[in-house]
């Protein structure tokens, strides 16, 4: 299992982290941010494969930013992978 910190940029969120074991993402969390909804993507990416919780995420944004921090995840993931 590898742990990922990850430092998101032009969102509310400061900090991404996530287990990666076998390709699946487990422990989610976010710091800072909209906690519920933050909390709720967590629960719905826990044991999903992780390449496919990137390209979902991927591209989403909030409000009248480019990025979201499910697209930050997204970014996340993909480095975490590569």
């Amino acid at each position: 299992m590898s742990k990922v910190d990850f430092t998101p940029k032009g969102v509310c969120s400061r900090h991404i982290s996530f287990d990666l074991e076998d390709g699946k993402v487990y422990n989610l969390k976010f710091e800072g941010g909209c906690d519920g909804n933050l909390k709720a993507i967590g629960r719905l990416v826990e044991g999903q494969d992780a390449a496919h919780v990137a390209e979902i995420l991927n591209g989403n944004i909030c409000g009248f930013k480019n990025t979201s921090c499910a697209d930050q995840l997204a970014k996340a993931i993909q480095q975490a992978l590569n």
